[in-house]
């Protein structure tokens, strides 16, 4: 289950890394309409995508300290979002509340898939 959850994650990030380099479907540097986002960001996700792929081809130990990392980290931006607002965090990664909420049900989904699935025979 992990293994599959990361490659899907590993997906999803990737894609929405490219499109947020696509315009029409990025105007005004918002995703959507909806998610503040500028290269750096694009960029984080596309290296986040490509590192969930990575640890899904590794097997579920490497898919599952992906999410237990992945989501401390992502607790992290959402507790930094909040920080800094409609702000810029760490100086070059754009921000708004709707990024700040993503980031946190990203942040649970990734700690739930971390540390609270169980361990798979070896």
């Amino acid at each position: 289950m992990v293994k599959t959850a990361a490659t899907l994650f590993g997906i999803v990030f990737l894609a929405i890394g490219i499109l947020g380099f696509v315009p029409g479907i990025t105007t005004n540097d918002m995703l959507l309409g909806i998610f503040m986002v500028n290269p750096a960001h694009s960029v984080v996700h596309i290296a986040s995508g490509i590192v969930a792929l990575l640890c899904a081809m590794s097997g579920p130990g490497a898919s599952r300290v992906y999410f237990q990392i992945f989501g401390i980290v992502y607790a992290l931006v959402a507790i930094l979002g909040f920080a800094q607002g409609n702000a810029m965090l760490l100086g070059m990664i754009s921000n708004n509340t709707a990024d700040t909420w993503l980031h946190v049900v990203i942040a649970a989904v990734s700690l739930f898939l971390g540390f609270g699935t169980a361990k798979q025979a070896a």
